[in-house]
């Protein structure tokens, strides 16, 4: 998630006795809610972060718990937050890659390296995407990114399914949806690697080889 400058604050002016009242930065209105969640995103990221808890979130922001609850309603729409800019930033991506001219099978290959990617680059994210961080949390999140996998798998079926209508396949949909289960299955046993072994085993690791042999 990028990271959004906190404002300046102003200068203090030194009181009668002389010494100055440090001014107590005040965030733009949206610029609180966005820490909020960078800043739990940034906790997922870490050992022992099995369940983050808003008490452990409020103290790392240096504000009351009831300061969190102005701006979400509840740890659940905190990680709803989240999977909003997961989801955001992934099909915006694929829908540019789907727009564009180009064979099926090369626009699947790149939307299994773009999820791929974008989960090496935002560890906590990845945590969230395959659920690790939403045990101990609402159902309806899980059930939220079960159905975020499953679009992914649409999207993959789509260009999949005109890939073997190009390559002259009889059952080109039986051959779009057992590839695009087999793609699927092989980003959430990336991503789950990537979030088990503490983010040492990248996502990305020989990638171009191991699609070369799902294609084959």
């Amino acid at each position: 998630m990028p990271a959004q400058e906190l404002p300046e604050s102003p200068v203090a002016v030194e009181a009668e006795g002389g010494s100055a009242t440090p001014p107590r930065k005040r965030p733009r209105p949206g610029e609180r809610r966005v820490q909020i969640l960078q800043t739990l995103a940034g906790m997922l990221e870490l050992p022992g972060s099995e369940r983050v808890t808003t008490a452990a979130l409020a103290a790392k922001l240096d504000v009351s718990e009831a300061a969190l609850y102005r701006h979400f309603a509840s740890k659940a729409q905190m990680f709803e937050g989240l999977i909003e800019f997961i989801e955001s930033s992934v099909f915006t991506l694929i829908n540019q890659i789907v727009e564009r001219d180009g064979d099926g099978a090369a626009q699947a290959q790149k939307i299994v390296s773009v999820l791929l990617q974008f989960g090496e680059r935002n560890p906590g994210m990845t945590r969230v995407m395959v659920g690790d961080a939403l045990v101990y949390e609402n159902e309806r999140l899980v059930a939220r990114m079960n159905q975020f996998f499953d679009r992914i798998e649409s999207s993959l079926r789509q260009v999949l399914r005109a890939a073997a209508e190009a390559g002259g396949s009889t059952t080109p949909t039986v051959d779009a949806n057992s590839k695009a289960s087999v793609l699927v299955s092989f980003i959430i046993g990336r991503l789950q690697r990537y979030a088990r072994s503490g983010f040492k085993r990248l996502p990305s690791e020989q990638l171009d080889a191991a699609l070369r042999m799902l294609a084959a």
